[in-house]
């Protein structure tokens, strides 16, 4: 398949169903379906939650910078044209590791490989840098619940 390039925040709409005030990518630079992605998110103070988290020190949650990293590799298979678009459900989450603390300024730079997809079930891992830095990764389990509903004995092919 070939690589997709620059994939802006509006078109990441298009292939997964992240939404405004949930969607953490800014833009997935390079996207190999059925191997790997690449995209970023720039933290800025005007993000929703840095007032709460924290006022004196502000950073970035550990549940978004999961998020974050999440949905980028959400796009290693969710570019595979016949999953354009389709829900997505967390099965496993592993190792979450965070290396620094995210602030205001900082651009979260990220990385996803697919290790295996089948079934829509997808198994990989994704990092973030920030200015070359590893700042936090994460092993992923993720299914497309309509795909998977394919192979359940007696409620279609098996």
């Amino acid at each position: 398949m070939d690589v997709l390039y620059n994939i802006n925040v509006h078109d990441i709409q298009k292939y997964q169903q992240n939404r405004y005030p949930l969607l953490f990518v800014d833009m997935i630079t390079e996207a190999c379906p059925k191997k790997y992605a690449k995209g970023f998110k720039n933290f800025t103070y005007n993000e929703w939650y840095f007032p709460a988290h924290f006022e004196d020190e502000p950073n970035v949650p550990g549940f978004i910078q999961v998020e974050s990293l999440t949905q980028v590799f959400l796009m290693t298979f969710l570019t595979i044209p016949e999953y354009k678009g389709k829900k997505t459900g967390f099965v496993s989450i592993k190792n979450a590791r965070f290396k620094r603390p995210i602030i205001p300024g900082d651009k979260l730079e990220m990385e996803a490989i697919l290790e295996s997809f089948a079934r829509g079930f997808a198994k990989g891992k994704c990092t973030g840098f920030v200015d070359g830095n590893e700042a936090c990764s994460i092993q992923l389990e993720i299914a497309i619940p309509d795909v998977m509903k394919q192979y359940i004995p007696g409620k279609g092919r098996v």
